[in-house]
């Protein structure tokens, strides 16, 4: 069989191809329009982005744990959007769909490496809105760039074991069949399935992703947002209660915007079949327009960062009045 390698395991033999085929967007009506909005999605997450991490890195009163998870974030943004775009161009534009077999395993460990840190980054800024209106007075004894330094990195570190224990269960399965990934990148879902030995253990880590990185986060966001509320019945005025409600609201919509489709997606797909133009768009809104809306929604309409802007834009405007006999 030509493309395959043959790789002796103990008494198995694991059946490797050199290639896969990503069929992308090759089903889907219409498919050039849809790619010309994820293009549009991907510069604006791109610049979005971009703009969020430079501001926090130059303005140093912006170096406090919330903008620690805040410019984390970002960077997760950024990072998931750039593993996954490159193969929607090469599929579209130049109706490439083959990927080797290891640049295949390692688009899939950052798309999904990235994605899970998004969600610990989400889960980490619920945290700072529980302490900063149950707790306003210990906010900053709780909330400290140690404590949330700590959690980021180990949020990380955590992560990226979890995807290596991923892909090196993918790397046992033998693809003797079909090598026809139904997805737009090297989706893990669509991959173990195409095995023809035992893919138990994959099964059994998708399961365990959608607890850890899904259900267990969305459950902490979740209580902590129910203290928030049962916090908010004390204030007496309604002014005060919707002027601390009003901090949440972005991040609220960052977490229904992020979780609901992909747990949705999830869930359904391990009981019942997908249609796969059905869970490629699916997948490819739920993956990049999180990453857009975070910079929009949330990072630059915080208090802080547009005091920022409107700092940098006065200070540009009195530059551009200077007369020239001053300068």
């Amino acid at each position: 069989m030509s493309g395959i390698i043959y790789i002796n395991n103990t008494a198995n033999s694991l059946v490797r191809p050199d290639f896969f085929h990503i069929s992308g967007f090759s089903n889907l009506p219409h498919a050039k329009y849809f790619f010309f909005f994820l293009c549009l999605v991907y510069a604006v997450t791109v610049l979005g982005n971009s703009l969020v991490t430079f501001i926090i890195y130059i303005d140093h009163s912006l170096h406090t744990p919330k903008y620690m998870a805040i410019f984390s974030l970002a960077i997760a943004d950024l990072g998931e959007s750039t593993a996954i775009f490159p193969n929607v161009v090469q599929n579209v534009m130049f109706n490439t769909q083959q990927i080797a077999y290891g640049a295949c395993l390692a688009n899939m460990f950052f798309v999904y490496f990235f994605n899970s840190v998004q969600s610990v980054m989400l889960t980490v800024l619920a945290y700072d809105r529980f302490v900063a209106i149950c707790f306003p007075l210990r906010y900053h004894s709780i909330v400290t760039k140690t404590s949330i330094g700590i959690i980021v990195t180990v949020g990380w570190i955590f992560n990226c074991t979890y995807m290596i224990v991923g892909v090196i269960f993918i790397t046992k399965l033998s693809f003797c069949k079909s090598t026809v990934i139904e997805s737009y990148f090297c989706d893990h879902g669509p991959i173990f399935r195409l095995a023809c030995n035992d893919n138990t253990p994959s099964i059994t880590l998708v399961k365990l992703y959608i607890v850890l990185h899904l259900i267990l986060p969305m459950s902490v966001i979740s209580l902590s947002y129910a203290c928030i509320l049962l916090a908010l019945t004390k204030i007496a005025s309604w002014e005060g209660r919707l002027k601390a409600l009003k901090t949440c609201f972005s991040h609220l919509i960052l977490v229904s915007v992020f979780y609901i489709p992909l747990l949705c997606m999830y869930i359904a797909g391990i009981y019942i079949p997908i249609d796969s133009s059905a869970r490629i768009i699916n997948t490819s809104l739920s993956y990049c327009v999180p990453a857009m809306l975070n910079p929009i929604v949330y990072s630059l309409n915080t208090a802080e960062i547009k005091e920022f802007v409107k700092k940098m834009f006065r200070r540009n405007r009195h530059k551009g009045i200077v007369p020239t006999f001053a300068k």
